[in-house]
């Protein structure tokens, strides 16, 4: 059981941490989506709760990110073409993924329904998340994606059936993607963890 660590290699463990970085950000994002649109109701001092896990997945990363140097450095070619082929695959996911939220954007503008925006956005994002989840091969990714897609799904659909507001949209798509990221994130430290008792005296 000891040396089990020593078959992670220390770029997996600041994978961890620089994905929480990135669901800090991205969940920073989608809040202050939301807050655009409950900046008038009482109920908008509820985000802060987004902005804690935020703070929180940035403090879990940088103590992740340490972490990594008490597992080794070395990969075998196995491990690196794999890696190499990963990072190919993301970049070409999160290119088409700009090109296809441009195109959503435009679509929607140019049909006459800018309101529709945010969630348009969000339904590209929640997309995108399934071929990653193919090629990072992570289950968890299927999840956000399913959640994500849903609810951008569910925004334009109450949009265009006048039950919610632009406002109302709009705190509605933040907050759904939020919660998405929001729970990416407690995924990953709850990942962290798991390695920090690895390493554990």
């Amino acid at each position: 059981m000891e040396t089990e660590p020593q078959l992670i290699p220390d770029e997996a463990v600041k994978g961890i941490a620089s994905g929480l970085f990135m669901m800090a950000a991205f969940t920073l994002i989608w809040a202050g989506i939301a807050f655009g649109g409950l900046h008038t109701s009482p109920y908008a001092f509820a985000l802060v709760v987004f902005a804690v896990l935020a703070i929180t997945f940035v403090t879990r990363g940088i103590s992740i990110y340490k972490l990594a140097k008490q597992f080794p450095m070395v990969e075998s070619e196995e491990d690196k073409a794999e890696g190499k082929k990963m990072g190919m695959w993301f970049g070409i996911i999160f290119g088409l993924e700009g090109l296809f939220i441009f195109i959503a954007v435009n679509v929607v503008i140019n049909i006459g329904h800018p309101e529709l925006t945010i969630p348009a956005i969000a339904l590209i994002v929640g997309l995108h998340f399934y071929p990653l989840a193919k090629v990072f091969k992570r289950t968890v990714d299927y999840y956000l994606a399913t959640w994500s897609t849903l609810v951008a799904i569910a925004a334009i659909l109450l949009s265009l059936n006048k039950v919610l507001t632009q406002p109302g949209v709009m705190a509605f798509t933040g907050i759904g993607l939020a919660v998405a990221t929001s729970c990416y994130g407690l995924h990953m430290m709850k990942e962290g963890s798991k390695l920090a008792k690895q390493v554990a005296p």
